[in-house]
């Protein structure tokens, strides 16, 4: 009787996920053709000591669908602001809380934005006690590499999903008139 029921919920969890393989359903990020076709040539230009962020968005972007160039017909994601805070709060246990923002956008090769700047922020805290063995230094190095990669995952998914909002026309230039 025991075997009988294994097989039952064998079949049916199968069941159950041939049919929604059957309908269309796929996890988040598997959809090779998820990044809009504007955006699958992207130069990035980043500012100085942030090469773990851009190894990150190379790794996400590429997986995504996005050809890194530095062709004339690619776009510029360009990180405007890399902001790293580290706040502590002291007493019996320290309390670290670490927070990274980074702002971006899309341009042309001329510099021309494409999208409004976009800010990304993700943060993670963690405690220790100073009367023990101090290890600050090795959680700090962690959960910035882990807060760096959500950034980066932040960032990918916006632009596969083409969730930026297109730039305004600069309201100081002429109107264009047709014929």
């Amino acid at each position: 009787m025991h075997f009988a029921q294994r097989m039952a919920t064998v079949v049916l969890t199968l069941g159950l996920s041939a049919g929604l393989a059957s309908c269309g359903f796929y996890l988040k990020g598997t959809n090779p053709q998820t990044t809009p076709l504007v955006y699958t040539k992207l130069e990035l230009i980043m500012p100085k000591d942030t090469e773990t962020l851009e190894q990150k968005l190379s790794v996400y972007l590429t997986a995504s669908g996005v050809q890194l160039s530095n062709a004339s017909d690619a776009y510029v994601l360009r990180v405007l602001e890399y902001t790293p805070r580290r706040h502590e709060l002291n007493g019996k246990l320290v309390e670290t809380l670490l927070r990274l923002t980074v702002t971006f956008q899309i341009e042309d090769q001329q510099g021309n934005p494409i999208t409004e700047p976009r800010t990304v922020t993700a943060s993670r805290s963690y405690q220790y006690d100073v009367a023990t063995v101090n290890t600050d230094d090795q959680q700090y190095n962690y959960l910035s590499r882990i807060l760096i990669d959500d950034i980066a995952q932040q960032m990918t998914r916006q632009i596969s999903a083409n969730r930026l909002p297109k730039a305004r026309v600069n309201a100081t230039q002429p109107a264009q008139t047709t014929p």
